[in-house]
Parts: structure tokens; sequence; C-alpha cells
């Protein structure tokens, strides 16, 4: 069966851009600003919110989804330079500033997220200084400057050695303070260091002490991105079709098995990002452009109507970041905005939107606040396919 399979399937390109992993990634930042858009944040069902503590939730899985998808983009923008490093060529006339580009895009998006939270006070005293935007500047540039200069065995080494390095640091070491390692919100030592360096001022305000974005976390963060870049490098590879996909799939299981395992001694948790939480969230990250790449790529090389019904995504993708930067920055805008409702209280035009022409049509609040999320889901869309129709890609 393998055989005819490998003389069936098409030899896809090892380079350039895979229409599966820009649809993978629009679907994840759809997702993602669903997720964050809701018409009532009050009210919504529980599988679009994040789990309290341990445990997970659909939820819980884009934001590392979109890391790892971020580490397999890296093997595609940055595979030439690191190909001729590692074979000894040099960096060629085209590689002069890898380097410094990495940089400069990586605190580019910490500066993007930055903004987003000083958004509209602009008060240094008291201005949360991680984020999601942040978090992603820093994967970025910890995995390009990993994939330029190591190979895929030493990556793996990397990656083992965070991944079990993180545990052993939340699980052996005391929390000052404390006297005791735990998990626990407050008193874990994540917190502590977040409380320590970015102090109470500067953290997530509903934690008040740590932050979900914190300094300690970021570490395995970096490892859910690594776990992309060897996902990235396997595409890559020049390996038949059918093996890249059966390999993919079968690390995805093991990788999903293995955090559920390790969710026994190291909780699966999104806010301190477990080590556990890595495995399970990137063996199902592994699953989904596994699922994406051979729909999109391989079936859908032949048959173009399998391509079709990823080009919303696709437009979505190409442009993820600039309707993420946006999808936030927009709504605070409109909160601004006052305007009298119809009892003549005043609220903020985006209040005033939702209740006056979609809260009314649901019986059920929790539909309504749904519908508001996918109606702000679908007027991003139209702006993004007109984008993408036009050829308009924003590039941080």
């Amino acid at each position: 069966m393998q055989t005819i399979m490998q003389n069936t399937l098409p030899d896809l390109p090892t380079s350039g851009r895979l229409l599966s992993l820009d649809a993978f990634r629009g679907l994840t930042v759809a997702t993602m600003i669903m997720v964050n858009n809701p018409g009532d944040w009050t009210l919504s069902y529980a599988p679009l919110q994040h789990a309290p503590w341990h445990g997970w939730t659909p939820t819980d899985l884009i934001f590392p989804f979109f890391l790892f998808i971020v580490g397999v983009s890296i093997t595609y923008a940055l595979g030439g330079p690191a190909i001729r490093r590692k074979e000894g060529t040099g960096k060629g006339e085209g590689d002069k500033g890898v380097g410094s580009k990495i940089i400069r895009r990586g605190l580019t998006l910490f500066a993007l997220g930055l903004f987003l939270n000083f958004f509209p006070k602009f008060d240094p005293t008291n201005v949360r200084i991680p984020g999601v935007l942040q978090r992603i500047g820093l994967v970025y540039i910890a995995c390009s400057f990993i994939f330029l200069n190591t190979n895929t065995r030493q990556q793996r080494w990397i990656l083992a050695g965070i991944l079990v390095g993180y545990w052993l640091l939340m699980t052996v070491i005391p929390v000052p303070g404390v006297g005791y390692p735990n998990l626990e919100p407050d008193t874990n030592l994540s917190a502590w260091l977040d409380n320590l360096l970015l102090t109470p001022a500067h953290v997530y305000k509903a934690t008040k002490v740590w932050d979900p974005e914190g300094i300690l976390s970021t570490l395995p963060a970096v490892g859910t991105g690594l776990l992309g870049v060897l996902a990235g490098t396997w595409l890559r590879g020049s390996r038949p079709v059918a093996e890249k996909i059966a390999w993919l799939f079968a690390a995805g299981i093991l990788l999903s098995l293995a955090g559920l395992c390790a969710d026994w001694f190291f909780p699966i948790n999104k806010k301190i990002w477990t080590s556990s939480y890595v495995l399970l969230a990137g063996g199902l990250a592994m699953l989904g452009l596994a699922t994406c790449y051979w729909l999109i790529d391989v079936v859908g090389a032949e048959k173009r109507a399998y391509q079709r019904w990823s080009l919303p995504f696709v437009a979505y993708g190409v442009n993820a970041i600039t309707v993420f930067f946006l999808s936030g920055l927009i709504p605070r805008i409109m909160t601004l905005i006052k305007v009298s409702g119809s009892d003549g209280s005043e609220m903020g035009s985006k209040e005033y939107l939702y209740q006056t022409f979609i809260a009314p049509l649901f019986t059920d609040p929790r539909n309504a606040s749904l519908a508001g999320a996918v109606t702000f889901i679908l007027i991003w869309g139209v702006i993004l396919w007109i984008m993408y129709r036009k050829n308009i890609i924003i590039k941080v």
C-alpha cells in the first residue's frame, strides 16, 4: 500500500510557500480572534473559555498552535541561509544581515504588542509588559537563531532540555518566600519571578502578581516553536510525500499521548505553559498540519476543489499578524466612541451595535455572544479576502 501511495502522490516543492500552512495559520488566527471578541465577555460557551488553571479546553490550544506554525514558517523563510551555514558554503550574498532582520522582526512584534497594552491610556507606570505578540516575537527570535545554528539532532536535544529543565525548575526548586516548590497560581516559581522582575504594576491585571505570558513560561513556549521547526524541517525534506504524512501523523499521536501521560506528574496548564502542555498542544498541532497538508497540498494539487474551501483561511493566514493586531486595536477605538442607547444610557459604539443589531435576534444570550464573535470574523473575512485578491500582504 505504501508503494502505491508513493507512486501516485505528486512531488511537492521543498521550499517556497505551502498553501496548507497559510490555511492552517489562517484558521488558527481566525479562531483566536473569535475567542477574543465575543459579543458579551460574561456569556460564552465553555469550549470558548480558557481552563481556570490545570486542564485544557479547545481555546487553550489556539496560542500554541500559532507558535507551532511560527516554527514551521521559520524553516521555509530561513531554509536557504540555514543550509548554507550547515554545509559551510558561506552566508551568500542574499544572507547578509539575516540575524539583524530576525531581531528587527521579533522586536517589531514585541513593540506592536506593547502598543496594544499601552492603548488608550499610555501610562508607563501601570502598563502590562508581556502579551501574546510579545511572546510570539521572543519565540520567533529564539527559534530562528536555534534553527540557523544547529542541526536537527541538536534541536531535539535542546527541546528535550527545555521540557525536562522547566519541569525540574517548577517542581524541585523551592520558591523564595514560600519555602517549597508548588504549582499554585500565586506561589509557583514562575509567578514569583514575574512578581520580582515585572512587579504587579506590569503584569496581567486580572492576576495581579503573575502573567500568563510571563518571563519563565516563555522558555517552554520556545519548545512549542521548536516542535514546529522540527515539523517544518521534516516537510522540507526529500522523502516521499506519503512517508512525510505518515510520520507527521505518527509523531502527532505520540506527542499527544506523551502530553497526556506527563499530565500525571506535571499537569497540563496553559497559564504556566507546562511541559505536558507543550507536548499535547504540539502533538495536536502536528495532526492539524498533517491533515491540512494532505487535503490541500497533496490531494488538492490534483483536485482543485479540495483547495477552494481553504482560500478564505488562506486570506486570513497571509495577513495573520495584521488582522490580529487590528482586531485588538479597533474594538478599543470603538469603545472610546460613545453612543446613546435606546434607554438613554451611554455606551461604546461596539457594544451599541451588538445590543441593537445582534442581541435582540437570540433568546439564548450565549448564542447572541457567539453570533457577535462570528460577525466580527465575517467582517474581517471580507476585508482580508479583498486584500488577498489584490495581493496586498502586509509583512511585519
